[in-house]
């Protein structure tokens, strides 16, 4: 379920409702009327909630006691008894439909402090800043000019924020430090083909910032798909970096000026990371590896290794074979 802090529940809606929305065919009218709650990842399902299966190779993650699913024709034998199937072409699509349907962000109000903003004693506020409905700020916190603090955004004790900061969908620990015009919180990357063309997948989980972070200037920590992107104990973030939708920052990680991680990345505690750096999604660094400057990453990482390279490779193995091309490059009559 959505955290209530930042998303409305707009629910429940009936089964066939959904299914219609979705142009999807409800394989069980029996089940038309089952009130829907909310949209959920397949382990998260549950009897009133809808979810999708979109490869069948997740079957096996699908909790038993989901209410409804959206899935392809080919894959509706592999949802458990009771589980109702809404067969369609495109799971995914329907999925984002219902989730439309299902739930909304939190909107802000008129005020720049909302009433219900709690502050505790010893915050400073610069000028122009705004604090949205629920939102709480702990003890010592400066809150930078024109920094917006969204709905329901907790930031704990003795933190910096910026100036021109936006914070959103986000938990935030103590001691934090997040540079002028870092943004957090906003949708994640996703889009899906929809009945009318491409279509955004609503993006329904939050980023965690745990202690003694810091975020640099213009840096982006996008909210998870479902689950969150969660950003370890003491990491450290240089300006201009990209962090993707349900990426897992381990502690005491560092990454310099202009990395980019994409959606779903793993990374362990103590990784390092060089300017300019690329992983790919649903990639794993293991802790203490160490990633060189301009690297793509295009496969886990082992603990404790060091890689460089396009496509990045362990580090002596890159440093040869560009020690073989400039030899060969070079040779008279090459």
């Amino acid at each position: 379920m959505p955290d209530p802090r930042f998303f409305e529940d707009l629910g429940p809606a009936p089964l066939a409702e959904l299914a219609r929305l979705a142009g999807a065919e409800l394989r069980a009218p029996e089940a038309g009327d089952r009130p829907i709650r909310a949209v959920a990842i397949l382990a998260h399902a549950g009897p009133d909630t809808v979810t999708f299966l979109s490869d069948r190779k997740h079957a096996g993650d699908l909790d038993p006691r989901a209410g409804a699913c959206f899935v392809q024709d080919r894959d509706a034998g592999l949802l458990p008894a009771g589980c109702a199937a809404l067969v369609c072409a495109n799971p995914h699509a329907a999925y984002a439909l219902a989730a439309l349907r299902l739930h909304r962000p939190r909107a802000g109000v008129g005020e720049a402090i909302a009433p219900d903003a709690a502050l505790e004693p010893g915050v400073r506020l610069g000028a122009g800043a705004v604090v949205g409905p629920g939102a709480s700020i702990g003890r010592g916190t400066r809150v930078g000019a024109n920094a917006v603090i969204g709905p329901g955004v907790a930031i704990g004790r003795d933190c910096d924020i910026g100036a021109n900061v936006t914070i959103g969908f986000a938990l935030v620990g103590d001691r934090v430090r997040i540079l002028a015009g870092a943004v957090i919180g906003e949708p994640g990357f996703g889009a899906t083909v929809g009945p009318r063309g491409l279509i955004d997948i609503p993006q329904l989980g939050r980023v965690i910032i745990q202690d003694g972070v810091t975020i640099g200037a213009n840096s982006t920590v996008d909210r998870g798909a479902y689950d969150d992107t969660v950003i370890g104990e003491n990491t450290k973030i240089d300006n201009l970096v990209q962090i993707a939708h349900n990426v897992r920052v381990g502690r005491n990680c560092v990454m310099a000026a202009h990395t980019g991680i994409s959606g779903s990345v793993t990374i362990g505690d103590g990784a390092q990371f060089g300017g300019r750096a690329g992983v790919a999604d649903h990639v794993t660094v293991g802790a203490g590896a160490r990633v060189g400057a301009a690297a793509g990453v295009m496969k886990d990482i082992p603990a404790g290794e060091t890689w460089g390279g396009m496509p990045a490779r362990p580090i002596r193995e890159w440093l040869k074979e560009t020690a073989w091309l400039a030899r060969s490059a070079n040779r008279r009559g090459g």
